[in-house]
């Protein structure tokens, strides 16, 4: 799993304010169709949120170490519903500070 720093952090929160949740986690839960789906967005954006429908917050907790650990990503934040994840491009787009 990645690990950021709390100005990464901060930066990052900072340019996902106008993002759009692109991956839902629904009833089926964390199948491998959205692992899949979540390591395409990743790819694709570097910063991506990720709607959870369920209530269950240990069910959130547990989704965002699970997906941060098997797409080697790092988890930026989550609050309520949303997780927002972070893995750097081959060419990276965002520069961290």
């Amino acid at each position: 799993m990645l690990e950021l720093t709390v100005e990464q952090r901060k930066y990052l929160k900072a340019q996902a304010h106008a993002l759009k949740p692109v991956v839902m986690i629904g009833s089926q839960g964390l199948s491998e169709a959205v692992l899949k789906e979540t390591e395409s967005a990743l790819a694709a954006h570097e910063l991506i949120k990720i709607r959870v429908l369920g209530d269950e917050r240990d069910a959130r907790v547990a989704y965002l170490a699970e997906i941060c650990e098997r797409l080697n990503a790092a988890p930026v934040l989550h609050i309520g519903k949303l997780l927002l994840i972070y893995r750097p491009a081959k060419k990276p787009k965002l520069r961290l500070p």
